[in-house]
């Protein structure tokens, strides 16, 4: 949840680095797309960390409580699992706006957005996968987002830094 977080904030990091361009005002429409597509599926993740452990605390003390059942109520309600799905391809949407604006801009290299907005496209799909394509999945997310983060960490280092000039 943690991450999903983040993400939108390490694109308005990356659009307020390129202001002004073309490419920035791409990374600006990757921000709010990454942003609207965290906030449908948080919500999920939510239900899913507090909501069954409540539920599994309560089947715990009562053998009655049909834990799976319920676990699959929380999971496959209609609009928590529609909000979800809008929302990961929202967030897949924002990572390919935000790998073509780093293609087109000098400040990055070319490449650095496209394992992030892979990643990101495959976030849905992953989950209809076996574990082992699963854990791929998470590999090729955490690689993406590492290569960019060095790649901005890098670009931003090589600018000279404005100073501030007296009124």
């Amino acid at each position: 949840m943690i991450g999903f977080i983040l993400v939108p904030l390490g694109l308005l990091v990356l659009a307020r680095t390129v202001a002004g361009t073309g490419p920035g005002r791409t990374l600006v429409a990757a921000f709010v797309t990454s942003t609207v597509g965290a906030g449908l599926v948080l919500p999920y993740y939510g239900a899913e960390a507090f909501g069954l452990h409540a539920i599994a605390r309560q089947a715990a003390t009562d053998p009655q409580i049909d834990l799976l059942a319920l676990a699959d109520q929380v999971r496959y309600d209609p609009i928590a699992i529609s909000t979800f799905g809008i929302g990961l391809l929202a967030l897949g949407v924002g990572a390919t706006l935000a790998a073509v604006a780093i293609w087109r801009d000098n400040l990055l290299p070319r490449l650095s957005g496209v394992p992030f907005a892979l990643g990101f496209l495959l976030f849905l799909p992953q989950f209809f996968t076996p574990a082992a394509v699963r854990i791929s999945h998470g590999v090729l997310v955490g690689a993406g987002l590492l290569w960019l983060a060095t790649a901005l960490w890098r670009a931003a280092g090589a600018r000279p830094t404005r100073r501030a000039t007296p009124r």
